[in-house]
């Protein structure tokens, strides 16, 4: 996000007589793993008296890292956070939160007072009912797997997990840097998405024009469509149009046990199938 457009937009929003209300910015990208800046983010919206929101679904967990949770600075100035722990805590699916600023507020929106259900005078501290505080009010006890995983393995376990999965995908990046035909889709990842395009032989050396992406565009899905049918890999490709981008491979390391070797495999694999393009 361009935060001097972002401000430009709302400006221009506020003087056509509407009323922006909300930001929603996004930590980790779907795509490229991308972040942006909460902390210029969180300024603007303040200027603005705007609820700010942050997409944390896919990089949130980088909050247990004390070596990388400062690339999601800026995220606790949000009024709502959305994270999925279920992706990079390995929680089982589906394990989703969304966590808000305002103690009161998604029962204020959402509660309907079902005298039924939700008696005010019970024993307990009525706070605890949930099934006020969303629209439907039978819901799985997802906070149970999160929970029982977390005191299981603790914040040191979780946090040694996640440095290892960004650092296996700094170690990915560096080896594609330095392998004839593997170009990466942008210099070096927030997050662990290492995606790439796989330029063959027959492709080198050449005027890297219209027609050239055109070419390079049918790469990886000839490769993939080799390794699924032979059983060695099956991995994600796709363009991003929005961005003028051809067809490129991407693979997001979330998985602790992925090794050095699986990585060398992936590349070589890759070199295998494409050389033949």
């Amino acid at each position: 996000m361009l935060t001097e457009d972002l401000d430009a937009k709302i400006q221009a929003s506020k003087s056509e007589g509407n009323v922006p209300f909300i930001v929603m910015a996004t930590a980790g990208t779907t795509v490229l793993g991308s972040i942006d800046p909460l902390e210029a983010v969180a300024d603007i919206c303040a200027k603005h008296q705007i609820w700010m929101h942050v997409d944390a679904a896919w990089a949130g967990g980088l909050l247990l890292s004390r070596k990388y949770k400062h690339l999601l600075h800026g995220i606790e100035r949000a009024d709502s956070v959305a994270w999925n722990p279920h992706k990079m805590m390995c929680a089982p699916i589906q394990c989703s939160t969304f966590l808000v600023r305002h103690p009161d507020i998604l029962k204020e929106c959402n509660a309907c007072h079902a005298e039924y259900l939700f008696m005010p005078d019970k024993y307990y501290d009525v706070s605890y009912d949930s099934g006020d505080k969303a629209i439907q009010c039978g819901r799985k006890c997802d906070s149970l797997s999160l929970w029982l995983l977390w005191k299981a393995k603790g914040n040191l376990a979780f946090e040694s997990q996640i440095n290892e999965m960004v650092e296996k995908a700094n170690n990915f990046e560096k080896k594609l840097k330095t392998t004839e035909g593997f170009r990466l889709v942008i210099p070096e990842a927030q997050c662990t998405n290492v995606t790439f395009w796989y330029i063959p032989p027959s492709l080198r050396g050449q005027p890297e024009n219209e027609e050239w992406w055109n070419k390079v565009s049918k790469v990886a899905p000839f490769i993939k469509k080799e390794m699924v049918t032979s059983g060695t890999m099956m991995i994600q490709y796709q363009p991003l149009t929005s961005k003028k981008m051809v067809n490129f491979f991407r693979i997001i390391i979330k998985n602790p046990l992925v090794t050095d070797q699986d990585i060398d495999f992936i590349i070589s694999e890759v070199e295998r199938i494409g050389k033949d393009f």
